[in-house]
C-alpha cells in the first residue's frame, strides 16, 4: 500500500467528528492538574480494561464542563481530529490558558508535530516561565530527537520539583540509553518511590526496568511478568526493552521483542512501525513492507512511516547483482541510471575491504554483505532514519550497509571509497561480536582503519578537534559513548569520532595492534569497558585515560601549544590568497603546514600552499606540496587530477597511474578522468583495467562515444579478443561514420594484421 501523504492535525480548525484515530503506546498522564473524571478513567485503561475505559472517557466527553475536558477525553478515545479542534476552540476561548496549550502540545508530540508543540510549549512558558510541564513536554521532544537540552532541561524541573514523576522517567531513559546503568537504577527507584506514594500505575517503570535488566545481559522477564500482571495487553514492555536492543544495534533481538508486543496489541503502531523498520535494517524487505504498511493504517500521522513507504516503492527503480568476495558473498543495490559505471569500483574496493578486515581481525561473515548506494541523499536518510536532512554519509545495520552514491553529493563533497571502507569496517567489528562492541570502539576501528587500510591512508583530524582536546571537552574511555548518542555541544559527534579513532591509534602505538584485536574480541560476550580494557590491556580506564592524554599531547606536541597562533598563520594565508598576492601566501601557509600537516579538507594550507607555488612559478615545490597532501590523506579531485598531471609530464608514470586510479574513489563521474586513466593504462599494457575505464566512459553516456568504444576495442584486442575487438569498433563506427582511427583499426582487424 502506498499512503498519498501523511495526515497534519494542523493549528487550523477541523471537523469535530470520532474519524481520525491513532493507536500508539500507551502513555501515563503524570501531570498533577489532570482532572479526576480523567484519572478515573485512566484506572481503567492502565489496566487493560478498554471497553470499561471507553465507557468512561465516553461518559466525560458528553458531560465535560469545558473544551479542554472533551479534548482530552477525545484524545483518550483515539480521535485525535475532535481533541485538536477542541483545544483550538478552547484556546480561542481563553488565550492565556497554559493548561490547554501544554495538553494540545502533547497531542502535537503523539501526532509527530514536534516543531507544532514547541511552539505550543513555548507560548506557555511566555506566560508562566516556571511551567513544569511545558518544560517536561520540551524535554521529552528533545530526548526523542537525542538532543543534549534534554539533560539540563529535567535537571532544572526537578530542582524546582523533586516529586514529578516524568522528569525522573525521562532521565532514567536517558542515562540508560547512554550506558549509565546504575544512574538509571537510582532514578528508576526515586520514580517507584514517587509512584507508589502519588497512586500512579508503575507500567513504565517496570518497562525501564526490564530494559535495564537485559541491557546488564539478563533477560528481565521478572519486570515483564509484573507488567503483564497489571495490564495483560500492555505490548509496551516489549516495546521499551525493544529500542534499547536497537540503541545497542542488536537488531535481531529487537525484532523478536516487537512481534511479542504485537501478539498483545496487534494495532499498536509505535511497535509495527518499529518492526517493520528492523526488518529492513536486517534486508527483510518485503515482511518489513508489509508491517510499514499496517503501522499507517494505525497511525497515518507518522511521516518516518510515509516516507519509508514512498522509498520502498522506489526500490524497483534499483538494480541488485552478486558478487563473490572469497570469504563472504556481496549483494550490490545500486540504481539503476549509476549501476555500470559504479558496479566495478564499488565490487573491487567491497573485495579489498573483506579481505583486509577478514585477515586482521581474523573473522570471516557469516552471512552475504548487502551494500546500498542511493545517488539522492534524502533517500538514503530516510532508510536510516525516515526523515530527510541526515547528517550522515553512510550506516552499518550489521550485514546491510546503506550510503550516499558519488552522486548524492557534490563533487568534492565526501569520499565514497573512505565512506564504503569505514562502514565495511563496522559489517566486521559488528558481526564479529554479535553487535556486542560499543559504539566508541566500532567507529574507532572504523576511522582507524580509513587512516590505515583504506583508499586514503594517512591519519587527518581536523583542527577543530586538537581545540577540543585543548579545551578539556575529550570524555574518558568509559563515557565515549555518549559522546555519539546525546552530544552536549555543536561539534561533539565528529569530535567523538575522531576520539575514537585516536583511541584506536593509541591502542596500535602503544600496546601493538594485536591488542587492539583482542579489545574487541573482549566483546564477544557482555562486558562493561572497564572490564574490557582491563582483559585486553592489562590496565585500568583510568589509567588507559591517563595514558592516552599524555600520548595526544605528545603526538600533536607542535600544534597545541600554538593553537592561536595556527589560527593567526591561517588566516593570513587566506587573506593574501583572497587579494592573490601569492608570495605573501608562501611563508604563513608554509609555517602552518609545518605545525601541523593533518588539515587535509576543502580549506587545507596545503592546497593554499600548492596553489601559491604554481603561481610563483616554483613547480618543483608545487608538486612537492601535493604528492605531500596526499601522503597525508588529501583526496580532492581538482589537486588529484593536478598531481597526475604532473607527474605524467615528469615520466613518472606509475605515480601517476596510482593518483588517477586513486581519483575514482572520490570522483568516478568524470569522463574526462577516465579517459586520461585508459589511456594511460592502455600504454601501460593493462588492457584489462583500461577496457574497465573506456566503459566507464560509455556508461557516463559521454558524448565521444567513438573514442570510448575505439578504446574498448583496442584493450579487447590486446587482450586477445578480436570478436569483442570487432564489436566495439563498430559501434565507433556507427557512432562516427568517418572516424579514421576505427577504420584504421577495423581494417588491421580485417586483414589480420598484428
Amino acid at each position: 500500500m502506498t499512503p498519498n501523504g501523511s495526515l497534519r492535525l494542523g493549528l487550523g480548525a477541523l471537523a469535530l467528528t470520532f474519524v481520525a484515530t491513532a493507536a500508539q503506546a500507551l502513555t501515563i498522564d503524570y501531570n498533577p492538574a489532570r482532572a479526576e473524571e480523567l484519572r478515573a478513567c485512566d484506572d481503567q485503561a492502565y489496566r487493560g480494561k478498554n471497553d470499561e475505559a471507553q465507557d468512561c472517557f465516553t461518559d466525560v466527553f458528553s458531560n465535560a464542563r469545558n473544551n479542554t475536558l472533551r479534548g482530552l477525553a477525545a484524545w483518550s478515545l483515539g480521535d485525535l481530529s475532535a481533541a485538536n479542534t477542541l483545544f483550538r476552540a478552547a484556546t480561542q476561548r481563553d488565550p492565556n490558558s497554559v493548561f490547554t496549550r501544554i495538553a494540545w502540545g502533547r497531542l502535537f508530540v503523539a501526532t509527530h508535530q514536534d516543531d507544532e508543540a514547541i511552539k505550543l510549549f513555548r507560548e506557555a512558558l511566555t506566560s508562566d516561565p516556571n511551567n513544569a510541564q511545558a518544560k517536561l513536554g520540551t524535554a521529552q521532544i528533545y530526548v526523542q530527537r537525542f538532543e543534549g537540552a534534554a539533560r539540563g532541561i529535567v535537571t532544572d524541573v526537578l530542582k524546582q520539583d523533586d516529586s514529578l514523576i516524568e522528569a525522573h522517567l525521562l532521565l532514567a531513559r536517558m542515562n540508560l540509553e547512554e550506558g549509565k546503568l546504575e544512574e538509571s537504577e537510582k532514578n528508576l527507584d526515586r520514580a517507584m518511590t514517587l509512584t507508589e506514594k502519588q497512586k500512579f500505575p508503575p507500567l513504565e517503570i517496570f518497562a525501564l526496568r526490564a530494559s535495564l535488566d537485559v541491557v546488564r545481559g539478563n533477560d528481565g522477564e521478572r519486570w515483564i511478568k509484573r507488567a503483564l500482571e497489571y495490564n495483560p495487553q500492555y505490548g509496551g514492555v516489549y516495546l521499551a526493552i525493544a529500542h534499547h536492543q536497537v540503541m545497542r544495534r542488536r537488531y535481531s533481538e529487537a525484532v523478536t521483542l516487537l512481534r511479542k508486543a504485537i501478539e498483545l496489541e496487534p494495532k499498536l503502531a509505535d511497535a509495527q512501525a518499529e518492526l517493520g523498520s528492523n526488518l529492513l535494517r536486517l534486508g527483510q524487505i518485503e515482511e518489513g513492507q508489509k508491517h510499514l504498511a499496517l503501522a499507517y493504517e494505525a497511525d497515518p500521522y507518522s511521516v518516518t512511516t510515509v516516507n519509508t513507504l514512498r522509498l520502498l516503492d522506489r526500490f524497483p527503480e534499483f538494480e541488485n547483482t552478486t558478487t563473490d568476495a572469497g570469504v563472504a558473498k556481496l549483494e550490490l543495490r545500486l540504481h539503476k541510471k549509476e549501476a555500470a559505471i559504479l558496479r566495478p569500483y564499488v565490487e573491487s574496493l567491497a573485495k579489498s575491504s573483506v579481505e583486509t578486515f577478514s585477515r586482521r581481525y581474523k573473522f570471516e561473515p557469516k552471512q552475504p554483505i548487502t551494500i546500498e548506494f542511493y545517488p539522492n541523499h534524502d533517500d538514503f536518510a530516510v532508510r536510516v532514519g525516515g526523515l530527510p536532512g541526515i547528517g550522515l554519509l553512510g550506516v552499518t545495520f550489521g550485514y546491510l550497509l546503506a550510503m550516499d552514491s558519488p552522486s548524492g553529493r557534490a563533487t568534492g563533497d565526501f569520499h565514497w571509497g573512505s565512506t564504503l571502507w569505514h562502514e565495511m569496517a563496522h559489517v566486521f567489528t559488528l558481526a564479529a561480536t554479535d553487535h556486542r562492541v560499543p559504539r566508541w570502539l566500532s567507529e574507532g576501528i572504523s576511522v582507524f582503519e580509513e587512516w590505515r587500510t583504506g583508499p586514503t591512508p594517512g591519519v587527518a583530524v581536523p583542527f577543530e578537534v586538537l581545540a577540543a582536546f585543548q579545551e578539556g571537552k575529550f570524555l574518558k574511555v568509559d563515557e565515549l559513548d555518549s559522546g555519539f548518542i546525546r552530544p552536549s555541544y555543536q561539534n561533539q559527534v565528529q569530535v567523538s569520532y575522531m576520539q575514537a579513532g585516536l583511541t584506536c591509534l593509541y591502542i596500535e602505538e602503544r600496546f601493538g595492534f594485536d591488542k587492539l584485536v583482542a579489545l574487541l574480541d573482549q566483546y564477544k560476550r557482555d562486558v562493561s569497558v572497564t572490564a574490557a580494557v582491563k582483559g585486553s590491556l592489562n590496565v585500568s580506564t583510568s589509567d588507559f585515560d591517563k595514558g592516552f592524554n599524555e600520548w595526544v599531547k605528545q603526538r600533536y606536541s607542535k600544534i597545541l601549544p600554538n593553537i592561536d597562533s595556527w589560527k593567526t598563520q591561517y588566516t593570513k594565508s587566506i587573506e593574501a590568497a583572497e587579494k592573490e598576492d601569492w608570495e605573501a601566501v608562501v611563508e604563513p601557509a608554509s609555517a602552518v603546514v609545518e605545525m601541523y600537516a593533518e588539515v587535509v579538507d576543502s580549506g587545507s594550507p596545503f592546497l593554499l600552499l600548492a596553489k601559491a607555488y604554481e603561481k610563483t612559478d616554483k613547480q618543483d615545490l608545487a608538486l612537492q606540496t601535493l604528492i605531500r597532501y596526499r601522503a597525508a590523506g588529501g583526496w580532492e579531485p581538482d589537486a588529484l587530477r593536478k598531481l597526475a598531471k604532473e607527474l605524467l609530464a615528469r615520466k613518472r608514470d606509475a605515480e601517476a597511474l596510482d593518483v588517477m586510479n586513486a581519483i575514482n574513489y572520490g570522483d568516478p563521474l568524470n569522463s574526462e578522468s577516465h579517459m586520461q586513466l585508459a589511456d594511460a593504462l592502455l600504454a601501460a599494457k593493462r588492457p584489462q583495467d583500461a577496457a574497465r575505464e573506456y566503459r566507464a566512459m560509455l556508461a557516463l553516456d559521454t558524448h565521444d562515444k567513438a573514442t570510448a568504444y575505439l578504446g574498448v576495442a583496442r584493450a579487447l584486442r590486446t587482450m586477445g579478443d578480436r570478436p569483442g575487438s570487432r564489436r566495439n569498433v563498430l559501434e565507433a563506427l556507427e557512432a562516427a561514420p568517418h572516424y579514421k582511427p576505427a577504420q584504421e583499426l577495423l581494417l588491421e582487424i580485417v586483414e589480420g594484421r598484428e
